[in-house]
């Protein structure tokens, strides 16, 4: 009898340490999902931001000089769908694509933004953005996730990499 009732026990203990570890991975996935990104330096966040403003206003004016005024002459630019490009392959598709008969602009999703320092380098900047065109008179829209690493060279910054991905294929 003893011996029956520390089994019991026994299994109610375990049940009540394994409901709780349970509950408490809840807990903690809340706690996760919940988090907000708080930059680690506020300059440095106001400057890439900043930077990436500027390039993308060359982008969405179709101005190829200014733009390739933002890269690094090593620019690499690696994107899900049409793999990776070199600089002078990523300036012949940004030319390609400003002679199109639409206009393609990109918007940040700031709230998505970070940017994480490289220490004797420059910065990383990931975050989604959102790509729109019309169409045949229909206004077509994606959003995508990217990565930008950042060079600075005395006081310049440069994009040296591009990695854009999650266009659903």
């Amino acid at each position: 009898m003893k011996l029956k009732t520390t089994f019991i026990a026994y299994s109610f203990c375990t049940l009540f340490v394994v409901l709780m570890s349970c509950n408490a991975t809840k807990n903690t996935q809340k706690l996760i999902s919940k988090q907000v990104y708080i930059p680690t330096d506020k300059l440095l966040y106001d400057t890439i931001i900043k930077q990436d403003s500027c390039l993308f206003a060359a982008f969405n004016a179709r101005n190829i000089t200014a733009l390739t005024s933002y890269f690094t002459g090593q620019l690499e630019v690696y994107q899900d769908n049409t793999g990776l490009r070199n600089y002078d392959e990523a300036i012949q598709a940004f030319t390609q694509l400003f002679k199109m008969n639409y206009v393609l602009t990109r918007t940040p999703i700031i709230e998505s933004i970070e940017v994480y320092p490289i220490k004797n380098y420059g910065a990383i900047e990931t975050g989604k953005h959102v790509f729109c065109h019309t169409e045949d008179g229909k206004l077509e829209c994606a959003t995508f996730k990217f990565v930008h690493i950042w060079e600075n060279k005395s006081g310049q910054w440069k994009v040296a990499k591009i990695i854009t991905y999650d266009h659903k294929m």
